[in-house]
């Protein structure tokens, strides 16, 4: 590997770990005025079929309910989202903007009526399922490999796309999870089909 191979892999890291960071450190400062405000913040979330709950689609993923639950979702946040903007940080950015969308929408869409739908793990269920299934898009073996073992370790995990618990929303998981397979479908595929064969 050349010098500039390296500096760019290195560049690359650097990118995602900073954003990947960035994000948590966004999730915990916006709890700590979610807190000083007495949850006011949390009426943000998706609320399904009201039109002023479509604002909840954009702001849904950077709130939480309560030190718990961001607690529960900042580990799988600050290492899922790496991995993907290890990939390269505008096909991750794209791959983020579907789940984050499709998610929002399908909650807003599907989700029982006078409920309130948030959190980030509308982003941590679609990075997962974006991660496992991107290798069969770019057919890279490293992020087919990488696909398996995240399966193998954290395949459990997606059966939160089932109804079953109380207070998760798994309509929140479920459009997640279809969101990053769309992720993988259309921003793997596409960027396969750009980069020339060698």
């Amino acid at each position: 590997m050349s010098q500039r191979s390296r500096d760019d892999v290195g560049g690359t890291w650097a990118r995602a770990a900073v954003l990947s960071i960035g994000f948590v450190a966004l999730l915990w400062a916006i709890e700590v005025l979610d807190a000083v405000w007495s949850r006011d913040l949390d009426a943000y979330g998706v609320r399904p079929r009201d039109q002023d709950g479509l604002l909840g689609v954009v702001l849904a993923p950077v709130l939480h309910a309560g030190w718990d639950h961001l607690s529960g979702n900042t580990v799988p946040v600050l290492v899922l989202a790496f991995l993907v903007l290890v990939g390269g940080t505008g096909r991750g950015l794209a791959a983020t903007a579907v789940i984050w969308l499709v998610g929002g929408f399908g909650v807003w869409l599907t989700a029982p009526t006078l409920s309130i739908h948030l959190g980030a793990s509308v982003l941590v269920f679609g990075w997962l399922v974006y991660l496992i299934v991107r290798g069969a898009f770019t057919r890279s073996a490293g992020e087919i490999i990488l696909g398996i073992v995240l399966f193998l370790a954290y395949g459990g995990l997606l059966l939160g796309v089932l109804p079953g618990q109380p207070g998760v929303s798994w309509q929140g998981h479920l459009f997640g999870a279809v969101g990053g397979a769309l992720a993988a479908a259309w921003v793997d595929r596409r960027d396969h089909v750009a980069r020339p064969r060698l």
